[in-house]
């Protein structure tokens, strides 16, 4: 593990931080390459996940605050110490607000922010498992454990390296969002289906971690990656209604044009 790559200046560039930056610019580089296809401005792309990246922080912070409120420390404040889940209320929220203030398309817009999000994830997965952050899992009954004795969070301990498994997952999410846009699969179906799959992700993953259940036995996690879920079906199911009443609508429309052409040549 290496939790700090270097040293400039006494100033320690810590991996977690170095991560997270990498995770920002692959997100707005695909983000970008994403609306130029659609023939939208890569700079608003670029620009959304800026904003959506320093509030989500801002929210991931106060979110592992609040859930810590009873242990709270000065050391909480600094450069580590970020809750998911609450990053993604504040991206989510941010990125919303941008795109209605710049007038652009929301549903073409979450749909190409699918597979950018769902890679960032794991880039920045990667930088939890280099830093050794504490976000590793229980021992396994598995040869591939691994201990983190000079982790942020250190551990002598083998534990199972679950930073690794959700960074593997993003690919293999990413990879099939790609392949339903491939189907030309509508923009909210496919952000649908990143809800879906992100949180049946994070919900198996917690199996290995760990949290303390919070309710029913169910960590804060897997409470959220079944909201993630559900929210992730509601999508798709209010996307067919709406797909198929415009069907009907076009269906019918035609038939209405058929039907005084037929009139007028009688």
């Amino acid at each position: 593990m290496q939790p700090v790559l270097f040293s400039v200046f006494g100033f320690d560039v810590q991996s977690y931080g170095v991560s997270k930056a990498a995770a920002a610019l692959l997100a707005a580089y695909l983000l970008g390459r994403a609306f130029q296809r659609h023939g939208l401005r890569k700079e608003d792309a670029h620009s959304l996940v800026m904003w959506a990246t320093i509030w989500g922080f801002v929210a991931a912070k106060v979110y592992f605050l609040l859930e810590h409120a009873d242990q709270f420390t000065w050391h909480h404040l600094g450069g580590s110490g970020f809750t998911w889940y609450g990053g993604l209320i504040g991206g989510v929220v941010t990125f919303l607000v941008m795109i209605r203030r710049r007038r652009l398309p929301a549903q073409l817009v979450v749909g190409a922010a699918a597979i950018p999000l769902t890679l960032a994830y794991g880039v920045g997965r990667l930088g939890c498992w280099l830093s050794g952050d504490g976000t590793y899992g229980k021992p396994p009954d598995l040869p591939w454990g691994q201990s983190f004795p000079d982790g942020m969070v250190a551990t002598d301990v083998s534990v199972h390296p679950t930073p690794l498994y959700e960074a593997l997952a993003a690919v293999l999410i990413a990879a099939a969002l790609w392949a339903l846009q491939r189907r030309a699969w509508r923009p909210l179906q496919v952000f649908g289906a990143y809800l879906i799959l992100s949180g049946l992700s994070r919900f198996l993953v917690e199996y290995l971690r760990i949290n303390e259940p919070a309710l029913l036995g169910l960590t804060q996690p897997q409470l959220w990656a079944i909201a993630s879920v559900a929210a992730g079906g509601v999508l798709l199911w209010r996307d067919g209604v709406r797909a198929r009443r415009t069907e009907q609508l076009r269906a019918s429309s035609d038939e209405s044009r058929v039907s005084a052409h037929t009139f007028i040549k009688a």
